[in-house]
């Protein structure tokens, strides 16, 4: 079956399928991850833990989101199609916040970790379907991109909205939001299904190479490497959940991060000395380990949004009005909000700069969005000194900070995505978005271990604190911007 031809000026049926599919994903995900951590803490209806303990679990499951990926998009390319993924990718999403939606602490970890897994199987691939709507070189497929991102953005506002109303009643109560998660999961399954013969061809087979989808031969070898990846993942998730190993989540993040670090490490000396890359080849690499290094702080910084951010919602901010106590996972709706009316200013915004040949390169744009970021956290110094006399603070404070992250954010992650796409050694195209999400990955996992110190007995700190943050994200940025003349010689053109 093949999708019917789209009309001059016209999107293929099928992106109407993957918007709604990933629209409802990530509103599971940001909905549930919304109450992640304020579940984790709470004494009484949640888990319990401390706030350190807590940071650090949230940083290790926003830091395992993305390193899955990479075999996700493995199994998609090799075994069962980008198609097949998503839907088995939603099944267990799904699976993982029902499992939630029971109390216990072993229901928790093992509702992560299936989340975990089915989104590394459907995040990768959903987007990889996207651009297989349209053939090559087709001018709609930058705007069909766009569209789907605005799905994205549409299901992380209303995720919060929905799953935060519910998990912070006292009518309901946290599972109730866990629940409402996975039936966001549902619906966008039953949609996909629905729908799917909008996708035809694309997606559906294992390869677009014909001989290596014949091979049965790598399949069975690859089916292998799944099942003994999964038979290891049983083994030690079971160890782990039945108290037969004790693992500190603290220790764990930092080992984790470690791992990354020596990993991204590893691989960037193996593409210096070992790759056979020309001289141009090597200059360019040395701009993306700097874009790694960048991109690694800066979601070190804004994934403090779902953390101590979070926490500050909840503990700190005035969320009374009219009566009515706003709960504070609303506010992870804020970023989203901002990202989709933002988006487009900032689009064109560098379209109205490169026709006046004014264009910031893109390490310029690096540094502009480590400085706005910094700029976000100095606004919460002033919030932490109010909050130290003994006061709340009002709503203002926390959504000024989110509206200059956000800025930040548009500066810097769509640009380092198409750069790191041109400035990649063709044959490794591949493994360098790979290398951007790991650089991603930890810097996730660093959020987390900086939002443990951000706990109610340092309060006193909290200037101090937010104020490192600015000194290291700005001054980084400024760094950038000193830099940017050189690296972008080092680029070779590469705009």
């Amino acid at each position: 079956m093949t999708a019917a031809p789209a009309q001059p000026g016209r999107h293929p049926a099928g992106l109407r399928t993957l918007f709604f599919t990933e629209m409802w994903e990530r509103f599971s995900y940001y909905g549930m991850r919304a109450m992640l951590i304020l579940y984790m803490v709470d004494a009484s209806g949640g888990l319990g833990l401390d706030d350190q303990t807590a940071a650090a679990i949230y940083g290790l499951y926003t830091a395992a989101v993305y390193i899955v990926a990479l075999p996700g998009g493995w199994i998609a390319d090799r075994l069962i199609g980008a198609q097949r993924a998503i839907f088995a990718g939603g099944l267990i999403i799904a699976s993982g916040h029902f499992t939630l939606a029971f109390p216990g602490r072993v229901p928790f970890f093992l509702g992560l970790l299936l989340i975990v897994c089915g989104t590394g199987l459907l995040k990768p691939n959903i987007s990889a379907a996207v651009g297989e709507l349209y053939p090559r070189g087709d001018a709609r497929r930058d705007a069909g991109f766009t569209f789907f991102y605005m799905g994205i953005n549409i299901g992380a506002f209303l995720g919060p909205l929905v799953c935060s109303t519910l998990g912070e009643s006292q009518r309901f109560g946290w599972h109730w939001g866990f629940a409402a998660a996975g039936v966001g999961m549902v619906t966008g399954l039953w949609y996909f299904q629905r729908t799917r013969h909008r996708l035809g061809e694309a997606g559906r087979l294992p390869s677009l190479d014909p001989a290596v989808a014949a091979d049965r031969e790598k399949i069975r070898a690859g089916w292998r490497v799944v099942g003994i990846a999964a038979a290891a993942v049983v083994a030690g998730s079971a160890a782990i959940l039945g108290g037969v190993v004790e693992v500190d989540a603290v220790a764990a993040a930092q080992r984790t991060g470690m791992l990354i670090a020596a990993i991204a490490t590893g691989y960037f000396v193996y593409m210096f000395a070992f790759a056979g890359l020309t001289a141009d080849e090597r200059r360019r690499m040395v701009v993306i380990v700097v874009l790694f290094l960048a991109c690694a702080l800066f979601w070190a910084g804004f994934e403090q949004t779902g953390s101590s951010f979070n926490l500050f919602a909840e503990r700190y901010t005035e969320r009374v009005l009219a009566g009515f106590e706003i709960p504070a996972g609303w506010f992870q709706s804020v970023n989203a909000f901002f990202v989709f009316t933002l988006a487009p200013v900032f689009a064109s915004l560098w379209v109205w700069l490169a026709q006046r040949h004014l264009n910031p390169s893109t390490p310029a744009k690096f540094g502009l969005g480590l400085i706005l970021l910094g700029a976000g956290f100095l606004v919460m110094i002033g919030a932490a000194g109010i909050v130290i006399q003994g006061e709340r603070v009002g709503p203002s404070w926390l959504v000024v900070t989110y509206l200059l992250h956000t800025m930040g954010e548009l500066a810097l992650s769509p640009v380092g995505l198409s750069a790191t796409t041109k400035l990649a050694p063709h044959r490794f195209a591949g493994q360098m978005m790979g290398v951007w999400f790991l650089g991603t990955s930890l810097g996730n996992l660093i959020a987390g271990l900086v939002a443990g110190g951000f706990h109610d007995g340092a309060v006193a700190e909290f200037p101090a604190q937010f104020l490192q943050i600015v000194l290291i994200c700005a001054g980084a940025g400024v760094l950038m911007l000193i830099c940017a003349r050189p690296l972008r010689r080092l680029m070779g053109g590469v705009e």
